[in-house]
């Protein structure tokens, strides 16, 4: 009987969760895809630290989840204020080219007969933080496809030799959260018939399903850190 993919591929919850304390772990869910945890700890133990840091001292209000904004809302631009406070660098861009070499016969004094420049052999693919080993991606209210850019852009990175493992924080709260939030606020802040439900449609971001298309190997053989924003990071009016 064939195993799932969860078996194969995502590590055990127990392994995922082992470098992040009682406090993070009651306001955010852990996922480690290919050892991602492990990696982070044996191979990037000081960008592990900075992403603690970020994660200790971030919380969303509910009146920024009410508030007009998208992905950008205020909560989003502090998420980025306390990543480059803890030594991110903000929107990397990886470009590259390929230098292919063709050598006539064996071994290694062999004449080389021709070569190929691939100009933007990797082109453009962006993260939103970047430190060490680390790609960090900080996902809110776009729309799921979102996943599969930034999914494939760890995968550059990751291939390319830049990174060891990737990054994203995500949310992780149902309908029934955003339901018992009531009415969207607007600009002003008064209330109105729009209901915060209705603004977190199904078309938004998830880590139902961004587990998916990791589990599906958007991301190649790169390790992937998910992590979700549960209620219990979410600070009342």
């Amino acid at each position: 009987m064939a195993r799932s993919i969860a078996d194969a591929v995502f590590d055990r919850q127990e392994d995922a969760e082992a470098p992040f304390d009682q406090d993070i772990l009651s306001r955010y869910s852990i996922k480690s895809y290919r050892s991602a945890t492990a990696v982070l700890q044996q191979r990037a133990p000081e960008e592990l630290q900075a992403i603690i840091s970020v994660l200790k001292d971030f919380h969303i209000t509910e009146t920024e989840i009410r508030s007009p904004g998208g992905n950008r809302m205020s909560a989003t631009e502090r998420f980025g204020r306390l990543a480059a406070q803890a030594g991110f660098y903000e929107e990397v861009r990886i470009e590259a080219d390929l230098l292919v070499k063709l050598k006539a016969g064996k071994g290694e004094n062999a004449p080389e007969i021709d070569r190929i420049l691939r100009e933007d052999y990797i082109h453009n693919h962006l993260v939103d933080f970047w430190l060490g080993r680390v790609a960090f991606d900080y996902e809110w209210n776009s729309k799921d496809q979102t996943y599969d850019r930034d999914l494939y852009a760890f995968r550059s990175f990751f291939e390319a030799g830049v990174i060891d493992v990737g990054v994203i924080v995500t949310r992780e709260l149902s309908n029934e959260y955003f339901h018992s939030l009531g009415f969207c606020l607007d600009k002003d802040g008064n209330e109105t018939d729009k209901t915060v439900a209705a603004k977190f449609g199904a078309s938004t971001t998830g880590t139902h399903k961004l587990i998916s298309r990791i589990g599906a190997g958007r991301s190649g053989g790169c390790p992937v850190l998910a992590i979700g924003i549960l209620p219990g990071n979410i600070l009342p009016e």
